[in-house]
């Protein structure tokens, strides 16, 4: 497989098997439980002697059980099992066929879509590149277990795909393409239509790119089969900066480097939509994904500009690099007009949220308790680390602005960087439950089972919460 045609997240569907005769089995122990095993079998006692194996945490051990069928060992280190050891064990591995023995007290299914997330490769461009030839026995969970890492596998291809390969019109197609799959529809304006349109933000952050990269609003609309006459309606946006150069207020080329994934929002808000559709999930769904290349040119927006946005609020530009939330303005309001139930924004905003959680909890914002309980709930259930952040009221002078209803760079309030852009989309939010997930959306380091680059974020947990919210059945 080779090339972005390949779409890595379609070869999960090869990844897991209904059963298979010559299967090794897959157990994760602890220290302690590996330590009373050992106890009563001296030739794996000495075999673990041999390999310095005492259960460590994300260690592996690989026996021959008395059929002479492979055993490996998964270790849990001294703490309580968990559900994402299985996540390094794919690239640790030999090629064949696994069947896992879930600890006691762990949900089956969550040891195999770790398995699976930790399965995942990006092969990307290159002439060569090593198959893991892992697959793995899940019988009856095969298809709970593929609607959800396939659809992670999605958001990190697009994450990780570059610029060149993916703009605006890419991100189009995929919309269409996933619209295709599942009987939905796709509108989209493009370019100047934009203004005309009423995304006026839209094509002011998007204008100066070339014209085969042209701003653009995507929107897939569907709704399930089984949804009541008057369903709820879910609205998920996808911030889809496919390349930010930060606009005239250039970034530096460090800071520009990892770029291509400013349109990690889209990536997920896509990914979701499909466990969304797959699920079947009785609802109403609008994706909404603003699509831009932050570029320089000489039609670029300025800083001092004022711009006009879909909500009628005017918007100062105090810095061209604080984009996302112009385009996310234009997608909210249109999120309004669709008088949704929930609504979900989902964004690479800002580097604060990096300075405040780092790489790995990803902040959410919500004035409703009940939703973002229930969010924290589902972020427990799935091992999709999310933290609650607060939307506080006394940083909105932060969006005044002399000119402007608002502006769309706080002087001043470089230590709430995070929360300043929520307060901000809060201005255009819809009425109704709203939450803004501020994502990274990338691994900057490698880890067991986490390779460095794209990383899927906040949708496993989302996708929890919206199928217990709305039944899924």
């Amino acid at each position: 497989m080779q090339g972005w045609e390949a779409d890595a997240y379609k070869a999960v569907e090869g990844l897991f098997v209904q059963d298979s005769s010559t299967a090794g089995f897959l157990e994760a122990i602890s220290e302690s439980e590996f330590a009373t095993l050992t106890a009563t079998d001296q030739s794996l006692q000495d075999q673990a002697a041999l390999h310095d194996f005492a259960a460590q945490a994300n260690r592996l051990l690989i026996v021959r059980g008395p059929d002479g069928s492979p055993h490996a060992y998964l270790g849990l280190g001294a703490g309580p099992p968990r559900a994402t050891a299985f996540r390094s064990a794919p690239s640790r591995l030999p090629p064949g066929d696994w069947r896992i023995i879930p600890p006691a007290g762990l949900n089956p299914l969550d040891c195999v879509v770790q398995f699976g997330l930790g399965a995942y490769q990006f092969p990307g461009w290159k002439s060569a590149w090593r198959d893991l030839g892992v697959r793995l026995v899940a019988a009856d969970l095969r298809e709970q277990a593929l609607r959800i890492v396939r659809a992670c596998a999605l958001a990190r291809d697009l994450v990780n795909c570059p610029a060149s390969h993916l703009g605006p019109a890419d991100l189009e197609a995929h919309a269409r393409a996933l619209a295709s799959e599942f009987k939905a529809s796709v509108t989209c304006t493009t370019g100047d239509a934009l203004l005309a349109d009423g995304y006026p933000a839209v094509h002011a952050v998007g204008r100066a790119a070339a014209k085969d990269r042209a701003p653009r609003m995507i929107e897939l609309s569907w709704t399930s089969p089984e949804a009541p006459a008057e369903p709820p309606v879910v609205v998920v946006i996808g911030k889809g900066v496919t390349f930010d150069t930060g606009g005239l207020d250039l970034k530096p080329s460090s800071a520009m480097r990892l770029m291509k994934k400013d349109m990690g929002g889209a990536a997920h808000a896509l990914a979701l939509s499909r466990m969304i559709m797959e699920a079947n999930l009785p609802i109403c769904l609008h994706t909404l994904i603003p699509a831009v290349e932050n570029a320089v040119s000489g039609s670029a927006m300025r800083p001092g500009d004022v711009i006009a946005t879909r909500k009628g609020l005017s918007v100062e530009i105090g810095n061209t690099d604080a984009e996302g939330r112009l385009i996310l303005a234009d997608a909210l309001a249109r999120a309004g007009e669709l008088s949704p139930d929930v609504t979900i924004s989902l964004a690479t905003l800002t580097g604060a949220a990096r300075v405040a959680l780092g790489p790995e909890v990803v902040p959410f914002y919500t004035d409703q308790d009940l939703l973002a309980d229930g969010l924290a709930d589902a972020a427990q259930a799935t091992f999709d680390p999310l933290w609650r952040m607060p939307l506080w009221g006394g940083y909105e002078d932060a969006l005044s602005s002399d000119i402007a209803d608002l502006k769309n760079d706080p002087d001043g309030w470089a230590q709430a960087g995070s929360v300043t852009a929520a307060l901000f989309l809060k201005r255009f939010a819809p009425s109704g439950d709203f939450v803004h997930f501020d994502i990274f959306a990338w691994n900057p380091k490698a880890g067991p089972g986490r390779p460095v680059g794209a990383e899927a974020q906040a949708i496993r947990a989302l996708d929890h919460y919206l199928c217990h919210r709305f039944d899924a059945g």
